[in-house]
């Protein structure tokens, strides 16, 4: 009977210690609000192939004329370097159209939607608003 029990108890933390990785990312509402929309043209400032996530620096102007920078969120480089994209996919200086989401956190100027490149080739869509057709 103890014997059992040691035996559920090792099988049980082994599942649980398996199930962790999956409980580990987070959602993308959770950190994006959809209900905050944001829509813009700007200049790429940098891009950061960084883990889990990579984002691209986006300059823009406010319609007060207050210059911002904008970090639109991307999926994980390597993915991105699979599907034949490279770090100078998108150019230092390039101008850009972003249409997606704003963070949750309040003053965060992260965004997660669509970045699309002049000749209109999308480099990459994001569950903002632009992916769901909101």
């Amino acid at each position: 009977m103890r014997r059992n029990l040691q035996t559920a108890f090792f099988v049980a933390a082994a599942l649980l210690l398996a199930t962790t990785a999956v409980f580990a990312h987070h959602s993308q509402s959770a950190e994006f609000d959809r209900d905050k929309p944001v829509e813009f043209t700007g200049v790429v400032k940098a891009v950061e192939w960084t883990s889990p996530h990579g984002f691209t620096q986006v300059e823009t102007k406010t319609p007060d004329g207050k210059t911002v920078v904008y970090r639109v969120e991307f999926t994980a480089a390597n993915q991105l370097f699979r599907a034949g994209w490279r770090k100078d996919s998108v150019k230092i200086g390039t101008v850009v159209k972003v249409k997606g989401s704003l963070s949750r956190t309040a003053g965060s100027m992260n965004v997660s939607g669509e970045l699309t490149l002049p000749d209109g080739t999308v480099a990459y869509r994001g569950p903002g608003p632009a992916a769901t057709g909101l």
